[in-house]
């Protein structure tokens, strides 16, 4: 019997199908919510229409790269702190393998160090207003840094100049923020450098978003890759005026389009900006630029985006239009770091270290209050320690009283002084006190009392007989006897 060739190559064909639609890819092996936020319509400020165009923008990238979207616009303080909270809820629920993304668009502000996302509703009278009236940044990162997640990214088109008169002292941009400081596993950008400003731009979306839009619809590329490619791109379409920025903690893949795989180690030096320095020295950048044309080496430097590659561009190019434009970008970096650096040790000496090199930045004004406001404080540990100082191997420490560590001293603040314990086992003296003795007031003059014992009664015989004979004598005469002279007797000697 003959078998039916077509209809057995046509049940061949059917099954190789659905094998392939049942094999897993990145995206469908792992769960991907999202949480984009567009704040445009603000009430006490005018409105960023760019911001509700690039919330939309990005809802559609997501949703088509394989995320569950949620989007929420034009969000009070309460109802943005709800919206949080309900993304962090169903994160928690997805399980460990699951990739957590909030795409913010929006006013941004730093106060104190502090990084804060803007409510419609937020309408400050000063500096002071805003921890109670925004939301605090790290919140975010806290509450989605807490629950099992394969990676976190975050990315924040929030460095808008700011539009509260009332916060004259505010300083420009974000502050810096280490994901390495925390979980590992995040991911973050800023639409701009730290410390910097970003346009709202003249078309639909904001320069940011308008490359983040193009660039993460790449096939395969790795996220570091998407966004260094995103940084080029603004950093042209701006003239310069604009470097996205961006820090790296993840320990895994990530692909927004193509396959991502759990077990994939991230690329090596995958932070855009190391803050103990870039993964290539000074001297290394000095060769890789050296003969290089300047359109070629500007580009590599925005793309690695680290001090180290900034300060090699300006000392090798130095007669290059663009090199005034970096120069300020590598000044204002050196900046940050140096900000960031003095708000985590939050000690006098390090705001006071700030203040010698940046004395005149829009910074100072709050390093000089934060001063004030930790100057009376003492923990004990010795002054000006900018990072701790080296543990003393056992073999090597002083193990006798004659060995005295040196005390610590403005010139040598990362020596701890040492603080002995005297003990005296000699009971305390008695405290003598020369002072003339106190008048004493004279006793009170004693009452003698004297109780006499009354004369003993004579005996009977005798009694009788002085009794008998003074009678019988009659008067004038003598009594004789014990009893003594007779009522109305006297004696004479």
């Amino acid at each position: 019997m003959r078998r039916p060739t077509f209809s057995n190559l046509l049940l061949a064909s059917g099954l190789l199908a659905l094998t392939q639609l049942m094999t897993p890819t990145g995206a469908a092996a792992e769960t991907r919510l999202a949480l984009v936020i567009g704040q445009s319509a603000y009430r006490a400020v005018p409105e960023l229409p760019n911001a509700a165009n690039d919330a939309k923008g990005m809802t559609e990238l997501l949703g088509n790269a394989g995320f569950t979207v949620t989007t929420a616009a034009n969000l009070s303080q309460n109802e943005m702190r709800a919206a949080i909270s309900d993304f962090a809820g169903k994160v928690g629920a997805s399980g460990a393998d699951t990739v957590a993304l909030v795409f913010y668009a929006g006013h941004g502000l730093q106060i104190d160090g502090e990084n804060y996302l803007v409510p419609v509703d937020l309408d400050p009278k000063r500096e002071a207003d805003i921890p109670l009236q925004g939301v605090r940044l790290n919140d975010l990162l806290n509450t989605l840094g807490a629950l099992p997640t394969r990676a976190r990214i975050f990315m924040l088109d929030a460095c808008r100049n700011n539009p509260f008169p009332a916060l004259s002292g505010a300083g420009h941009g974000l502050a810096i923020v280490d994901t390495k400081a925390d979980a590992p596993g995040s991911f973050i950008s800023y639409s701009t450098s730290p410390g910097a400003e970003a346009e709202d731009g003249n078309g639909i979306d904001s320069p940011y978003t308008a490359a983040a839009l193009t660039i993460a619809k790449q096939p395969n590329l790795p996220i570091e890759e998407v966004f260094k490619r995103i940084r080029v791109a603004v950093a042209q379409s701006t003239d310069g005026r604009q470097i996205p920025w961006e820090s790296s903690s993840l320990t895994t893949d990530f692909r927004f389009f193509g396959e991502s795989s759990g077990s994939t180690p991230a690329l090596p030096g995958a932070s855009a900006m190391a803050l103990a320095g870039g993964t290539r020295s000074l001297e290394d950048w000095r060769k890789e630029l050296r003969g290089k044309p300047a359109m070629v080496a500007y580009e590599l430097v925005i793309t690695e985006d680290t001090v180290e590659a900034y300060q090699a561009y300006v000392e090798l190019y130095a007669q290059d239009t663009r090199t005034p434009r970096l120069r300020t970008v590598l000044e204002r970096r050196r900046q940050m770091l140096a900000w960031e650096r003095a708000t985590a040790i939050n000690t006098r000496a390090s705001f006071e270290a700030y203040l010698v090199n940046w004395d005149n930045s829009d910074l100072a004004a709050t390093a000089r209050r934060l001063l004030l406001r930790v100057q009376n404080r003492n923990y004990g540990q010795p002054v000006a320690a900018a990072s701790a100082p080296a543990p003393i191997a056992v073999a090597t420490a002083p193990t006798c009283p004659c060995s005295t560590p040196t005390p610590a001293t403005p010139v040598n603040p990362s020596v701890p002084p040492t603080i002995k314990k005297r003990v005296d086992d000699t009971p305390p003296k008695r405290k003598v006190v020369d002072t003339p003795p106190k008048p004493r007031r004279p006793p009170p003059p004693e009452e003698v009392v004297v109780y006499e014992r009354a004369p003993p009664p004579p005996p009977p015989a005798a009694v009788g007989v002085g009794i008998g004979i003074g009678i019988g004598m009659g008067r004038g005469g003598y009594g004789g006897g014990y009893g003594g002279p007779a009522r109305g007797d006297y004696r004479r000697y």
